[in-house]
């Protein structure tokens, strides 16, 4: 019997031991992505389906305009235009909160149930873009930093991944200071990924925003 009560009250203390260990653990997040009740509050990630588009065809439209803005959405979101990372970003060219409020969008939920408004959203950030490094695009197009050839279009693109001031820290360093996402994706690799689309008829404007 008093085996039985010994062996008993072990298990109960070994039970509040690991309730204990798990209550010590907290929610996690990440500072700048934090989305509000009152922002978006359904957004989803990409089903497995989803996932698998980035392996189909993809409608071939060479190095045009419409063909860099395609290039950008298939590798930051599949194309899909409601998606929402775990980092926040939304969208079919998944931007940051801040960003969207730069180019004039406040309404979240709207902006992701919205594709028009999404186009005109990345068309200002890429005017904003142009404007902000429209010294280093006259500078280093041309030029071969690690390997690869210097283009707008992979400066723009790469300012979409990490913003214009980590570019400029690229290329003044000769591309000794990078950067990484959260995903691991650098922006070396922008650079190189989006090389040579034809993106001239992108005006700089630093004060673009969304108009519809």
């Amino acid at each position: 019997m008093r085996k039985d009560i010994f062996y008993f009250g072990v298990a109960i203390a070994f039970i509040a031991i690991i309730s204990s260990g798990f209550s010590a653990f907290k929610d996690e997040s990440v500072d700048g992505f934090h989305i509000e009740d009152t922002e978006v509050y359904d957004y989803r990630v990409p089903s497995e389906d989803e996932s698998k588009k980035l392996a189909h065809s993809i409608p071939y439209t060479g190095k045009t305009f419409v063909g860099f803005k395609q290039a950008l959405a298939v590798k930051e979101s599949a194309g899909i235009y409601d998606l929402v990372n775990a980092y926040g970003y939304m969208g079919k060219y998944q931007f940051g909160r801040s960003t969207l409020r730069n180019v004039g969008v406040y309404d979240f939920k709207n902006f992701l149930n919205n594709p028009a408004l999404q186009e005109k959203a990345i068309e200002a950030l890429l005017s904003i873009n142009k404007w902000e490094l429209r010294k280093e695009i006259r500078n280093y197009s041309g030029r071969v930093i690690n390997g690869i050839k210097i283009t707008e279009s992979g400066l723009l693109a790469a300012a979409h991944l990490a913003g214009a001031s980590s570019v400029k820290t690229y290329l003044r360093s000769n591309g000794k200071n990078g950067f990484r996402d959260g995903f691991g994706t650098s922006l070396k690799s922008y650079i190189k990924r989006f090389n040579g689309y034809d993106t001239s008829n992108i005006t700089p404007n630093r004060f673009a925003k969304v108009i519809l």
